[in-house]
């Protein structure tokens, strides 16, 4: 499906993406990038910034955010997301396990109660110099062993998280793009 590869190329499909050991049995493994004309330094803390509650998700707002519009600029006091600490996703938590400035921010779903060990899922970002400014490279990997877990992977969330992130990509490269 063209969503699972969104602006990625089969060398970037192929390659690895920091974190991609984190959810080794993924059935469901989806790349997509963009180049962003604005170095890594300048990109990163838009993704640092994001979260339910912070800056948004830069996506469909009234989906991901409750119809609260994510931030169009830099907010120092969302800039200190570090490694094990959670990030608010407002139906579910993520836990950022790799926080990596300017390179790379790894998410994974938190999991509570009864999904605990039957849903994996894992968001990755990458940032990498190209001529051009920055190369952001996105690696999605998910499981979900419950009965259906292969149609919802497949029908739901494979799509549904396609055009989400198709959509934060471009609002976090127009946003990166000019300046904070």
């Amino acid at each position: 499906m063209i969503l699972e590869r969104w602006g990625s190329t089969p060398e970037e499909q192929a390659s690895g993406v920091v974190g991609d050991d984190l959810c080794p049995s993924a059935r469901i493994v989806a790349t997509r990038c963009i180049t962003i004309p604005a170095p890594p330094e300048q990109v990163f803390p838009w993704l640092r910034q994001m979260g339910f509650g912070r800056a948004g998700w830069y996506s469909y707002d009234w989906i991901d955010n409750l119809g609260r519009k994510s931030a169009t600029t830099i907010k120092e006091h969302w800039q200190t997301l570090n490694a094990g600490e959670t990030l608010p996703g407002g139906v579910a938590d993520f836990e950022a396990v790799i926080v990596d400035p300017p390179r790379a921010l790894v998410m994974r779903l938190v999991q509570r109660g009864a999904a605990s060990r039957r849903v994996d899922f894992t968001l990755a970002y990458e940032l990498r110099d190209c001529p051009a400014g920055t190369r952001l490279v996105t690696r999605m990997r998910a499981r979900i062993d419950t009965p259906g877990g292969k149609i919802i992977e497949k029908f739901l969330l494979a799509p549904g998280d396609g055009i989400l992130l198709r959509k934060q990509l471009l609002n976090v490269a127009a946003r990166a793009s000019k300046g904070n």
